[in-house]
């Protein structure tokens, strides 16, 4: 089953039809990622950040890719409060292709 280049599937191989260990995309530092503190109204919800910013709650996996020390559950480790680096949309439309 080919997923498409926004999915987090996208690059993990698939063994026998079944999906192997999930290969994360790099999501390159950029000087212009903005630091941002998750609010409570998207904590434990990233996909409803990657709808707010990027318009699409598929993305919600970026979070964790871009920020791989302090994310590494990408659910239960997107607490409110918590620091991290946000990709602009020009950086995932680039690296990703979408």
């Amino acid at each position: 089953m080919a997923y498409s280049q926004a999915s987090p599937y996208f690059t993990t191989p698939t063994v026998d039809n079944h999906l192997d260990v999930i290969d994360y995309r790099s999501i390159p530092k950029q000087p212009d990622d903005v630091l941002y503190t998750i609010q409570s109204m998207h904590a434990l919800r990233p996909d409803i950040l990657a709808y707010d910013l990027y318009g699409d709650p598929a993305l919600w996996w970026v979070f964790a890719a871009r920020n791989p020390n302090s994310i590494e559950d990408p659910i239960f480790d997107f607490q409110a409060g918590r620091t991290i680096y946000l990709p602009k949309l020009a950086t995932l439309k680039s690296v990703l292709g979408i």
